[in-house]
């Protein structure tokens, strides 16, 4: 099994994000579509600060993932609330007509 560097992971992974092909880095840089596969996972988990997947177990990682999702519905509904309640009080300011 080859050992890649933090450097050169961090490079292939910034290569996906500007837009280029998986298997075209995959074939340019002679590594596996798995390995830059779990380096893009593992990149986006960073950088959500989750931890690894590696580091919690199977069970963990589906309750984080639920808890992502409940938070993300709770951030909506909250944002309809906000503009309900600015609606609603714009409508007892102004004088009915």
């Amino acid at each position: 099994m080859a050992k890649y560097s933090e450097e050169f992971r961090k490079d292939a992974v910034a290569l996906v994000r500007q837009g280029a092909t998986q298997s075209q880095i995959c074939k340019d840089l002679g590594i596996s579509k798995s390995a830059l596969s779990k380096w893009v996972t593992d990149a986006d988990r960073t950088d959500r600060g989750l931890p690894l997947a590696a580091e919690v177990s199977r069970e963990e990682d589906a309750q984080i993932r639920e808890l992502i999702k409940r938070n993300r519905l709770l951030e909506q509904e909250n944002e309809v609330l906000r503009r309900a309640a600015a609606y609603l009080s714009q409508i007892h300011i102004t004088p009915p007509k």
